[in-house]
């Protein structure tokens, strides 16, 4: 029994060196399992880059955001959101319900306008930016792919101050096409949305090479002195100073001018997220 006990702990002891020798950790069968849970947690932690940034900082032409906290975020009219509740920054949230109340006393639009997707993780945003739908993993085609969708960390709506609209019933336009343009709640809002602190992010033609998205809105404020727009703004300068909005606050074109959109004659990716 002893010769038997000296060769399990000898053995024991040659696991173990081994394993410190290859992992690089504490000997001992709790320090594997913590191993193995630290292994597991880091790859979940850091998913593999879809690209490598311009020097600029823009990925594909999108430019980076960071991802509001949870507690900066409250729900808009509960119901409002399609799906899941439409979450956005405090402030934005006050002008989003303003704006919901405008238009639900506007004959033709009451009760019709909804929220397609407000705030998103960037763990969100991975998983509609590589699959969303489509056959295969769209980080493979990641270029094309962002035409129309956001990479994680490069979306609006990390920041909790952009929303994607939608009309129900739908009718025969599905969601986040261009078609939104052409509907009665789109034609309001690209009348309206500037009223309530809004802007559309991607306007035709943009200068970012994203695709034209009249149903896409950031949150700036009417004015620089309404409470949040400093902040907001500031997330959103460079987006603003180097690829304008349209209709766009404070803006030096009329809004009746900016608000006249035409559909573009050739249809790129809908589907911005």
């Amino acid at each position: 029994m002893p010769e038997q006990r000296a060769v399990k702990i000898t053995t024991q002891r040659a696991i173990g060196i081994v394993m410190a020798a290859l992992c690089l950790v504490p000997t001992g069968a709790g320090a594997v399992r913590r191993h193995a849970r630290a292994a597991r947690s880091v790859h979940v932690a850091a998913p593999m880059p879809i690209g490598i940034p311009d020097t600029d900082g823009r990925l594909f032409g999108h430019l980076p955001y960071d991802e509001a906290p949870p507690s900066d975020l409250e729900i808009v009219m509960r119901g409002f959101g399609l799906g899941v509740p439409c979450r956005m920054q405090h402030d934005a949230a006050v002008d989003l319900t303003h704006l919901l109340n405008g238009a639900n006393a506007t004959p033709g639009i009451a009760g019709k306008l909804r929220g397609v997707s407000c705030y998103r993780t960037e763990a969100h945003q991975r998983a509609v930016f590589c699959h969303a739908g489509r056959a295969g993993n769209a980080c493979r085609d990641a270029v094309l792919r962002a035409h129309s969708v956001g990479p994680p960390g490069f979306s609006e709506h990390s920041t909790g101050y952009a929303i994607d609209f939608g009309v129900r019933p739908a009718a025969h336009c599905p969601d986040v096409d261009p078609c939104f343009a052409e509907t009665e709640v789109g034609k309001w809002l690209l009348a309206h949305a500037p009223d309530y602190g809004f802007e559309l992010s991607f306007p035709q033609d943009n200068a970012q090479g994203v695709t034209w998205e009249p149903w896409h809105w950031r949150w700036v404020g009417t004015s620089i002195e309404k409470p949040g727009a400093a902040r907001a703004r500031l997330v959103f300068a460079h987006a603003r100073a180097e690829f304008p909005a349209s209709p766009v606050i404070d803006g030096p074109a009329s809004r009746a001018a900016q608000a006249t959109v035409a559909p573009p004659a050739i249809l790129l990716l809908p589907g911005r997220y």
